[in-house]
């Protein structure tokens, strides 16, 4: 119950600064201008909060064509759907002119295989050289022809090659930036919960174990209200950066929400998952924060962590809600610390949260 509400008073906080910026700017209170402004609270998206800051730095506001544009660019929901089919769009056009050219040299080849069968029949019924040099003047005249449609054919279909390649990796570099986060280049929500089905499907099918670290920045609000958002995506960005240089391998790494990170380890006990999480609590405790526009020194950045162990009959649900509660009792008890659910913290959080 105490982890609903202090999500509740966490996204309450989000909409009280996009409501203040929407009043302080003057701006209608409609949906567009409410979702931008949230969005920008959270600091979830930094491409979003970049050209906001540098809109408004140059303007001093932001106008209606301005939301429009910030709206389409960064939050449209149809945004990577448009861009698929465009790119779809091309490859059918491609394969199109390619069949196009196929038909034509098919074409050729039957025209050229009528060719030589008269040119065989006029040799048989020449009477003189000059007959014989006509017809294999012919020949030689369609034979060119042939191999020059041919020719044209072999460097079209290199040219169509490179541009379906080309094209491929634009659909997978869009597929992959829709499963990433901008501001961390983690995972984001949608990658996370794809990939932890995945894997507790293949831990269950293998009788592996499988390990889930919940991640929370701890005082994460007071960054963002002290130094301001710039700072607290610097926050976020120190936390990311921290987990991919201490998470190799298979584990998945995510931005779960918010100030919020996962972690998936497959094959990985609950002793060794504890390891880990602690050389990460470590690793992000260990680098010191500065404001980029000043210098200025704002300490070191802590997390809290809760683990999780896959169990028999577990669902995503089910074991993303008992990290969930490790974490909040890693918050209720001082935070700065790991706790995972066989710690007397975690069964006396889940006694509050019954209660």
């Amino acid at each position: 119950m105490t982890g609903i509400l202090d999500e509740q008073e966490r996204t309450l906080a989000f909409a009280e600064i996009a409501l203040g910026q929407i009043r302080s700017l003057r701006q209608m209170a409609i949906p567009r201008n409410y979702e931008i402004w949230y969005v920008y609270a959270t600091g979830y998206n930094s491409a979003l909060n970049k050209v906001i800051n540098e809109t408004l730095a140059r303007n001093g506001r932001l106008s209606e064509a301005d939301l429009d544009q910030i709206h389409d660019t960064y939050l449209s929901q149809v945004r990577t759907t448009d861009r698929i089919d465009k790119v779809g769009a091309r490859v059918i056009g491609e394969i199109d002119d390619v069949m196009a050219l196929i038909t034509d040299a098919l074409g050729m080849t039957v025209s050229f295989g009528d060719t030589l069968r008269d040119a065989s029949q006029d040799l048989s019924q020449a009477k003189d050289r000059a007959q014989v040099k006509s017809v294999i003047a012919s020949l030689v005249k369609s034979t060119r022809e042939a191999q020059d449609a041919n020719k044209a054919l072999e460097e079209r279909l290199t040219i169509s090659k490179s541009e379906v390649s080309n094209l491929q990796k634009s659909l997978e570099a869009i597929r992959a930036e829709s499963l990433t986060d901008p501001l961390t280049a983690l995972g984001n929500r949608k990658y996370f919960d794809r990939a932890l089905v995945l894997a507790i499907e293949a831990a269950l099918a293998q009788g592996e174990p499988l390990s889930l670290l919940m991640l929370d920045i701890d005082h994460f609000k007071s960054f963002n209200d002290n130094y301001g958002h710039l700072t607290g995506d610097q926050v976020l960005r120190l936390v990311g950066m921290s987990l991919k240089q201490t998470i190799k391998g298979q584990d998945i790494t995510a931005r779960y929400g918010g100030e919020e990170f996962a972690v998936v380890r497959p094959a990985t006990p609950l002793r060794q998952a504890l390891t880990v999480a602690d050389h990460i609590r470590r690793a992000v405790m260990s680098k010191e924060l500065k404001k980029k526009s000043t210098g200025e020194i704002l300490g070191r950045v802590t997390i809290s962590i809760g683990v999780s162990v896959l169990q028999a009959g577990d669902d995503m649900d089910s074991l993303i809600g008992r990290a969930d509660a490790c974490l909040y009792a890693a918050k209720r008890n001082g935070r700065n610390r790991v706790i995972c659910e066989v710690d007397p913290e975690y069964s006396a959080e889940i006694q509050i949260q019954v209660a």
